[in-house]
């Protein structure tokens, strides 16, 4: 985190805390933090997309050899024609629209039983760990994240969407019947020399749902929940990160795509279930993964990296749950919610994962705005506005009801906001991942809402700026001791 004087150094401290000790206890500096107002709205007018040429490369400092990190990005840098003509209010707008569709859909996909695809390839690689730095984007109206990557033999670079609640890899293929508009060339896999379609009679296209048979190929189709959707065939390819090959993984040739994934080739599914890429990897790293999402508005960029070597030494771990019934999430238990250092008064039975696989709390990359159930939602949002009483007001937002008129001011002084989590640790947000800016002038606003269901999610912007660590083999997701 960049701050604009050392009188600030001490924000840094209590930005990120993670501890057993209850939030009760009389500790004012954890009670309460500054957001440098001026200096996030300051950002907000800023625009600057990456070349179209970058390559990303290695990042890792430690000195490991086979430790890779490749960069995220937020889909605000990726270059797109009139991208930077997009006023900041409009981008926002469009950022919410989407994902009111997303948290739509994933409830959806939970009340019909699951996911539209499940299944996996043989996958192989060269070094133990490796990753790709992630890139955010917010331009495109959408809170996902971008990874730079290659496709292919050659490799072709091309960005792809991460998604921590799908189970699949594709990309946008030619012949394309319908395609939307991506910023690298469409994926020929005539050009590719490791490029196999996988037959009907397959043990990987046996472990689709849905799965078709056209010229004795085996075909997928994947439906998203806001109406997106990817047709094409299912194909064993070369995915490459840096000098790091992946070989044998099975991705969607997508011939027939439509939907909100401007920009990006494809997707890459990092979900828990065995088709995502992490799932097709399996015991060869465990289902370990660690990322860092990018803050907005910032120059810099994330990272994403794979293996058990990224899991950080003093995170503090949480217990993945699986649910039968969406066995791509990744669910963790939340006991409580605090504001100000005090614990606010919510039944824990609110955000308990039930035995037929109902409510629970789930972590999304997909998800921007964290969602929680209406009565939790509720009391968690009247005492922030208890301890904020004295910050101008402004009307609703969007889908946000709690904004403030910032305008003016160099920063202000805000409690803080802190997750309790099942079996004591506790993660406190830094200012800027729970009030948020919704234009250029400086309006902000309280970035959580109410659930449309029992489901809680845990959504991007809550998750930004934080080392994040999956370890599927041991059942545990890590927060890291440090902002990243």
């Amino acid at each position: 985190m960049v701050l604009a004087s050392l009188q600030h150094l001490v924000v840094v401290v209590v930005l990120l805390h993670l501890s057993s000790v209850a939030a009760t206890t009389a500790t004012t500096y954890l009670d309460f933090q500054h957001l440098q107002v001026r200096e996030v709205i300051a950002k907000t007018n800023k625009y600057q997309v990456l070349p179209e040429n970058m390559n990303f490369t290695d990042t890792s400092s430690d000195g490991h050899k086979g430790k890779w990190k490749l960069q995220l990005v937020h889909r605000d840098k990726i270059p797109l024609d009139g991208a930077s003509s997009s006023g900041y209010h409009r981008l926002f707008n469009q950022r919410m629209k989407r994902d009111v569709k997303r948290v739509f859909g994933l409830i959806r996909r939970l009340t019909s039983g699951g996911t539209t695809t499940s299944g996996g390839g043989s996958a192989s690689y060269e070094v133990s760990n490796f990753g790709s730095d992630v890139v955010s984007g917010m331009d495109q109206g959408s809170g996902e994240y971008f990874v730079r990557i290659g496709v292919g033999s050659p490799p072709r670079s091309q960005y792809m969407v991460i998604d921590s609640g799908s189970d699949i890899v594709w990309v946008q293929c030619q012949p394309c019947n319908l395609c939307y508009r991506q910023s690298d060339p469409v994926f020929d896999p005539a050009n590719s020399a490791s490029f196999s379609g996988v037959s009907c009679s397959s043990t990987v296209c046996d472990r689709l749902e849905n799965a078709g048979c056209h010229g004795g190929r085996c075909r997928y189709e994947v439906q998203y929940g806001d109406g997106s959707y990817t047709k094409g065939t299912l194909a064993l390819e070369t995915i490459t990160f840096g000098p790091t090959a992946v070989r044998n993984v099975a991705i969607g040739c997508g011939h027939r795509n439509r939907g909100m994934f401007i920009g990006a080739a494809g997707l890459l599914g990092l979900g828990g279930g065995s088709m995502s890429f992490v799932g097709q990897l399996g015991g060869q790293t465990g289902g370990a993964f660690t990322y860092c999402l990018v803050s907005r508005g910032t120059g810099s960029t994330g990272s994403l990296e794979f293996g058990r070597g990224a899991l950080p030494v003093g995170a503090a771990w949480v217990p993945l749950l699986r649910n039968p019934r969406a066995p791509s999430f990744y669910y963790i238990g939340l006991a409580g919610l605090g504001v100000g250092g005090m614990r606010v008064p919510i039944p824990e039975d609110v955000f308990q994962l039930t035995e037929l696989g109902d409510g629970g709390v789930v972590m999304d990359t997909g998800t921007a705005v964290t969602r929680l159930p209406t009565a939790a939602y509720v009391a968690f949002r009247d005492a922030f506005i208890t301890q904020t009483a004295n910050l101008p007001r402004s009307s609703a937002v969007s889908i946000f009801d709690t904004c403030y008129d910032l305008t003016g001011f160099v920063s202000v002084r805000v409690p803080t906001i802190s997750f309790y989590f099942t079996g004591g640790p506790i993660l406190t947000l830094p200012a800027r991942n729970f009030l948020i800016p919704v234009d250029q002038v400086g309006t902000f606003c309280f970035a959580f809402a109410p659930s449309p269901s029992g489901l809680s999610i845990i959504g991007n912007i809550q998750q930004e700026g934080i080392q994040i660590s999956f370890d599927g083999a041991n059942g545990f997701v890590g927060f890291g001791p440090n902002v990243c």
